[in-house]
């Protein structure tokens, strides 16, 4: 019987009161804790102040409680320029989304299908371009557009802004493109279609995910530039408005507090939206569900 319990009997080390731990565990527990509440509230404090101000009517640079109001929206739809400022904004982005989801989708289909020599060499330049940093092109692209008469003006800057979101588009459809099979596009070709209709019958509707993507990501980039507006334009009726919201912090001895805050908070509208409308393709398996049919 002694031997039995000795046997049976858990090491000494391992012998502690249930729920008690080292006192070394609780310390760093504490410090990850209190880590994490000092990042969450330093990120948490400047939404806060967004907020909170865009509907105070005395709103200053500090957090408080407001004294509610709408007339900060109000008056940033009625106030002459900040209107043109968001429409500015989405003409731009949404034309160098569009573009370069065209651009983008017959490119990466012609990696993705095709075999030519230097492909391989080709795409990895592609990416490439990405390394370089954006600053250190400003002077050569404000040269280039100035040359073409493309600087200050709707045109140049949707050019720029969907080339420069392409390399990351082209990768992106590419890999989803790879993942559709071939044959599906070979078994439209024996039904009479041409590749361009395969395209459009099997590739696309596969492609969703893939697309809803690369929309996303260009949309956010596009949406949030400001270097390059601000190099490429000159006309303050053409800014966008993350221009206007540098320009209404900096450009004046008052700021007016509350319009600012109800500026930045409808900048965030247009990319919550283009979010909420594109998280379902993102989460779709459309090629599972070609395989199936």
């Amino acid at each position: 019987m002694t031997a039995t319990a000795e046997r049976v009997a858990p090491p000494r080390q391992y012998v502690r009161a249930r729920g008690q731990l080292p006192a070394l565990t609780v310390v760093q527990r504490t410090l990850q804790y209190v880590l994490i509440a000092l990042v969450a509230l330093f990120c948490v404090v400047p939404f806060a102040w967004v907020v909170l101000s865009a509907v105070d009517a005395d709103a200053g640079p500090t957090v408080r409680t407001p004294a509610f109001t709408l007339t900060n929206f109000v008056r940033f739809f009625t106030e002459a320029g900040t209107p043109r400022l968001l429409f500015n904004s989405l003409v731009i982005a949404i034309a160098a989304t569009a573009l370069n989801l065209a651009v983008g989708l017959l490119g990466a289909y012609a990696l993705s299908r095709f075999r030519f020599r230097g492909r391989r060499l080709f795409m990895f330049s592609i990416l490439l371009i990405r390394v370089i940093p954006a600053p250190a092109t400003f002077v050569a692209l404000y040269l280039l557009m100035v040359k073409i008469h493309l600087d200050d003006g709707y045109l140049g800057l949707i050019l720029v802004e969907a080339a420069t979101a392409l390399p990351v588009t082209l990768w992106l459809l590419k890999g989803t493109i790879d993942a559709i099979p071939f044959e599906l596009e070979e078994a439209a070709w024996m039904d009479g279609s041409t590749r361009l209709g395969a395209i459009r019958t099997i590739v696309l509707p596969l492609v969703g995910p893939g697309l809803g993507a690369a929309a996303m990501l260009t949309f956010m980039a596009v949406w949030g530039d400001f270097l390059t507006p601000l190099v490429l334009l000159q006309s303050p009726q053409l800014y966008p408005l993350s221009i206007g919201l540098f320009r209404a912090f900096s450009a004046f001895n008052q700021v007016d507090w509350g319009v600012l805050a109800a500026s930045a908070l409808i900048y965030m509208v247009p990319p919550t939206i283009v979010y909420v409308l594109l998280r379902r393709y993102l989460l779709r398996s459309s090629l599972g569900g070609a395989l199936k049919g």
